[in-house]
């Protein structure tokens, strides 16, 4: 019923959004529409020239993306339809939403929970320059140490072996290894658990913490995530490798990799731009200034290598960029920023990226980025991502790598054993991108089999 009022309340308010312009503006109406559209345009294009070019170029770009929306705007208060068109907007704006909304369909079954015996010598990394101090902020150390865990606080001072303190702590006898930090720490010790067939624990400790929040964790108090030493489940995901330079055939998908012969991630692995511009000394002093100074050459394919990404559908050639994750993202967040609703599908989400003009950057944004020229989204049970470079920059879970090429994505599916707390907030599903057509098949069947005539 939810989703049936949802989608009539989307329709509704996308007549009315058309009505109001059409009524109150009458036939300029019409013109307004166009004047924003080419506005939008005009603004996607400055934004493309701004990246792609430096000097007079960029200025002029800037000038443009401030110039483009006060000029639209000065035009529709001339018109004496401000007002009129603000009102439109926010009457589309509602229909968006509630269109998503009721695009949301029954959560899929949720990744199978497996009993968990409570671990006897749990061991536990923690980083506490992770997440902005919250090792110490949530007194993580001194809480897992009550639990009857052994804890080693890593010193910032200088650098340290994580996957070797977690190989030593086995081989002292711990049944459970831990890490209380960002993705890719969490990745290099996970790597360990799956090679020794321990469960693995995470706790929330790290900045944006995108594994923990696929794994339903509570990312506000990573102190819960303790409760998985206590009162756990398990679950069985996967786990992703890269193995640069190697042979044709790698290991078979299902046999975990040999400690130190793959690189491990847990979320995703980044080629070309991005892993180009991470890889800047002075990227971390500072991130925009570097970006801005790079991407120019990146983007116009002037620098850097050519990327050519093998998959289980066509292949990729000279893509931008690459992102392989650890199962697929949710459709409308293919940035990597979004949600995987399961980490048990045993499929690499691969997304490519290709814009080469300015026409084609203003395409992908009134889009909405979806599918289409200059994005491609797929599934691929192995990626192999070559180049005409013997070695590439790669960004593993956020970490900046450089691998010798080919490099070739699998994954060992259900591999990694992660006990989680059994009470959990869960995994929210975000909304789906908007799609009118199902919006409205949606109002009008669900509306017909309620009247008793059956579906459309």
């Amino acid at each position: 019923m939810g989703r049936r009022w949802a989608a009539r309340l989307s329709l509704a308010a996308g007549v009315a959004a058309l009505l109001v312009l059409v009524v109150f503006g009458g036939l300029a109406s019409l013109v307004l529409m166009g004047v924003g559209w080419a506005g939008l345009a005009l603004s996607a294009a400055g934004v493309w020239w701004m990246l792609t070019h430096t000097g007079r170029i960029r200025v002029l770009a800037v000038l443009l993306l401030v110039a483009v929306p006060l000029a639209v705007l000065a035009l529709y208060a001339a018109a004496g339809l401000l007002w009129v068109v603000l009102v439109s907007l926010g009457l589309w704006a509602l229909a968006v939403f509630a269109g998503r909304a009721a695009l949301v369909e029954d959560a899929p079954p949720a990744m199978p929970e497996h009993p968990a015996r409570r671990p006897e010598r749990p061991f536990l990394i923690m980083n506490p320059r992770s997440g902005g101090g919250k090792v110490a902020k949530f007194r993580l150390a001194e809480r897992a140490r009550a639990l009857g865990a052994e804890v080693v606080v890593l010193d910032p001072g200088r650098p340290q072996d994580v996957a070797e303190l977690a190989r030593e702590a086995v081989r002292r006898g711990a049944d459970l290894l831990g890490v209380a930090g960002g993705d890719g720490t969490q990745a290099l010790v996970a790597g360990v658990a799956v090679a020794h067939d321990l469960p693995f624990v995470v706790i929330s400790a790290g900045t944006r913490n995108h594994f923990a929040l696929d794994l339903g964790l509570d990312r506000k108090n990573p102190a819960r995530c303790l409760e998985a030493l206590t009162d756990g489940v398990e679950l069985r995901v996967d786990l992703g490798y890269l193995r640069a330079g190697g042979p044709e055939e790698p290991e078979k998908p299902e046999e975990p990799a040999e400690p130190g012969t793959e690189v491990v991630f847990v979320n995703s692995a980044s080629f070309g731009v991005y892993a180009e511009v991470v890889q800047s000394p002075a990227y971390r002093d500072d991130k925009v200034r570097t970006i801005l100074e790079m991407l120019p050459d990146l983007l116009a394919q002037e620098s850097g290598a050519r990327l050519s990404v093998r998959g289980d559908g066509p292949v990729l050639d000279a893509p931008q960029a690459v992102l392989v994750s650890n199962n697929p993202y949710q459709r409308g967040d293919s940035a990597g920023l979004g949600r995987r609703e399961r980490l048990d599908t045993g499929e690499l989400g691969v997304l490519g990226v290709h814009v080469g003009s300015a026409a084609e950057a203003a395409e992908l944004l009134l889009r909405g980025g979806q599918q289409g020229r200059g994005l491609t989204e797929t599934t691929a049970r192995e990626v192999v991502v070559d180049a005409d470079a013997p070695v590439i920059p790669v960004g593993v879970d956020g970490e900046a790598l450089t691998l010798p090429t080919p490099v070739r994505c699998r994954l060992a599916p259900g591999a990694l054993r992660v006990h989680v707390p059994r009470h959990r907030p869960g995994v929210r599903l975000g909304a789906p991108p908007m799609d009118w057509r199902r919006v409205r098949r949606l109002a009008l069947t669900m509306g017909r089999a309620a009247a008793g005539r059956g579906p459309a």
